[in-house]
């Protein structure tokens, strides 16, 4: 009786083993994501074994197009002068290593980890001056009424009033600016990437800046109040929308009345 009560009271080899492997991937998970933060917060851009690895990045991944020195070829520009804050947004966004060429690079998944941008961003700094990644003040606390005033006379004239993008001439287009974190928006307003005009401090502020940021922000928490929003493209939908079912309705009813009077 009592060899079958210590029997039943023992755990099971199998519950042991979960457990474990259930405190080894926590234990692992935390880790990574403490390093993989501390990490990103710690790059120095001017070390000189940061630098080192991002030559190393540099030669791997973009000599073939932008030059060994990057001086550029006739596949791809000088980016001597560009800065870290180019670098981070055109890698970071995912624009870069460009799969095919074409009217503009677009958006795609991230090749690199953050810590390998800010080593071929520091690399790039290292060539020539430029302009540097903001900082978290320069990106967060805006106001968003001067930011709305600001954004709809400098930039809603291509990328829309919501921020919802649009269409320009030769395959070309402004993208749409919800879900771009703001570190990305504030370098693109920045270094002016592709077809988008650079505004440098004497443009827009630093504190313009912010502002144009905390409007996005805002747009993008909060949806339309109400109504068709009909992709927030403005006139041209609504127009769209009027000719197909309100000229259609008219054609529709005139259609009814003749048939009823014959």
């Amino acid at each position: 009786m009592n060899r079958q009560t210590r029997k039943s009271g023992r755990r099971s080899p199998v519950a042991s083993v979960a457990l474990l492997l259930v405190g080894l991937f926590a234990t692992g998970g935390a880790y990574a994501a403490f390093t993989a933060t501390t990490a990103s917060a710690s790059v120095d851009l001017s070390s000189p074994e940061v630098i080192n690895q991002g030559q190393k990045l540099f030669a791997a991944n973009c000599a073939t197009c932008h030059g060994q020195q990057a001086q550029g070829t006739q596949n791809g520009p000088s980016l001597i002068g560009v800065g870290a804050a180019s670098v981070d947004f055109q890698v970071g966004t995912g624009r870069m290593p460009m799969q095919a060429s074409g009217p503009q690079a677009p958006s795609k998944p991230v090749q690199f980890e953050d810590s390998q941008i800010k080593a071929l961003a520091a690399y790039v700094a290292s060539l020539a001056p430029g302009p540097a990644i903001p900082s978290e003040s320069q990106i967060s606390g805006g106001d968003v009424a001067a930011g709305g005033e600001l954004f709809r006379i400098n930039c809603a004239m291509c990328h829309n009033v919501a921020g919802a993008g649009g269409a320009l001439t030769e395959g070309k287009y402004a993208p749409v600016l919800k879900g771009v974190a703001p570190v990305h928006v504030y370098e693109a307003m920045l270094t002016g990437p592709q077809n988008m005009p650079a505004f440098n401090d004497l443009n827009l502020s630093p504190e313009d800046k912010k502002n144009i940021i905390a409007y996005l922000q805002y747009n993008e928490q909060n949806p339309s109040a109400g109504g068709l929003e009909l992709g927030s493209l403005g006139p041209v939908s609504e127009g769209l929308f009027l000719w197909i079912f309100g000229l259609g309705g008219i054609v529709a009813l005139t259609v009814w009345i003749t048939a009823k009077s014959n």
